[in-house]
């Protein structure tokens, strides 16, 4: 069966995706073809550019399995790909993929050449057999729905609009890590959470309430939870880090995986005069869960 192609790296896998995607099925559908995905193993621009440093909504495995519900996915390594012009590429998925039309988003470009303009595509796949169609932006009121609003919303501490572009809570991902043990000294311990993936963006300092997910939390494995981002000015640390407290959970966590989901923002962090003003703060924040 023939296939119908949509490319890009879909970092976040947001609503603007989510809408390309639809109209994927609806042209595969009329068309008779199979929706098919392309994206890419890295960042292009972390390949174009030597000194970018990709901050990401969701590492490559986080990627390829929100992508999967929307059809096949094929990822490409992007260091080979971007030798490649709009028409060796398009000859490729062709030969390879059997694709025979492709669907482009209103600002995507592609190919070693960058042509500039959908016209120059559509003529440029007619040689090669392909039909190229394009779909227009997705906008939701006053949002223009991009990865760029969504990584700006999160360095803001702006989780409401950060998640309703998602359409879903953003999540980080990481390895429980020993910490100074302050927490567990005011009857508040946490999990200290080194993220799998440097380059996923971690929302501004501040506590959030988020939803956590864990293999080793037997029989919670979904429960609600406090995060703190920041420096604990309290205690005097010089680094930042990411601190979780689950509440009424008792146990060892220590190199242990899980998720946490961002629910909303609570309050900014600060600095206390002592230890029991911070922990009167934290059971409020628990009491705003």
């Amino acid at each position: 069966m023939g296939r119908i192609a949509t490319i890009g790296f879909f970092d976040g896998v947001h609503r603007g995706h989510c809408f390309l995607f639809e109209h994927l099925h609806i042209e595969a559908q009329t068309r008779k073809l199979s929706p098919l995905i392309v994206t890419f193993d890295r960042h292009p621009r972390s390949v174009l550019q030597a000194d970018y440093i990709p901050r990401l909504l969701t590492t490559l495995d986080e990627r390829t399995e929100l992508l999967k519900p929307f059809g096949e996915v094929v990822v490409f390594p992007f260091e080979e790909i971007c030798r490649l012009t709009a028409v060796e590429f398009m000859q490729r998925l062709r030969d390879d993929y059997q694709v025979q039309t492709i669907l482009m988003g209103y600002d995507h470009r592609f190919g070693a050449d960058r042509l500039r303009h959908p016209v120059d595509y559509r003529r440029a796949g007619e040689t090669l057999g392909l039909e190229i169609i394009t779909q227009g932006e997705y906008i939701d009121g006053e949002w223009h729905v991009s990865s760029t609003e969504i990584r700006q919303a999160l360095e803001n501490g702006n989780i409401a609009v950060a998640n309703e572009l998602l359409g879903r809570p953003y999540q980080i991902s990481g390895t429980v890590v020993h910490g100074n043990g302050i927490g567990r000294t005011i009857g508040f311990p946490t999990a200290n959470i080194r993220p799998s993936d440097a380059q996923k963006i971690i929302p501004r300092p501040g506590v959030y309430g988020v939803e956590i997910n864990s293999e080793a939390l037997i029989g919670r494995n979904c429960c609600k939870g406090i995060l703190n981002i920041g420096t604990n000015p309290t205690v005097g640390n010089k680094e930042t880090t990411i601190e979780l407290h689950i509440p009424n959970y008792e146990g060892d966590l220590y190199g242990t995986s899980l998720s946490v989901r961002f629910l909303e923002f609570i309050r900014e962090e600060k600095r206390f005069d002592n230890l029991i003003q911070l922990k009167k703060q934290i059971a409020e924040d628990i009491s705003n869960l």
